[in-house]
């Protein structure tokens, strides 16, 4: 199973997290982290962040990235969404 936690930050305070889960077998791990991103920007009502090279990179080395002002298009009411992989298939 793959699970994404995601966590929306204001004034070093936690204001929502979700928890997407998929256990889809056919998806490989760029498709399963894509849809959760996309998941979570329904649930919290947010565009799509842009990813940055900087996002890029950090999520490659720690599973984890935030998302600031800079990766929006639209204006944010916090300071930043934080998503990390909490759990991965075996399979990769």
């Amino acid at each position: 199973m793959f699970r994404l936690w995601a966590k929306i930050f204001k004034d070093n305070r936690m204001l929502q997290d979700l928890t997407i889960c998929d256990d889809s077998r056919e998806k490989n791990r760029t498709k399963k982290v894509f849809d959760a991103v996309d998941e979570v920007c329904y649930a919290f009502d947010l565009s799509r962040p842009i990813w940055l090279d900087s996002n890029i990179k950090e999520f490659q080395r720690v599973d984890k990235t935030r998302f600031r002002k800079d990766n929006f298009i639209d204006d944010i009411e916090f300071d930043f969404l934080e998503i990390h992989v909490i759990e991965e298939d075996d399979t990769y």
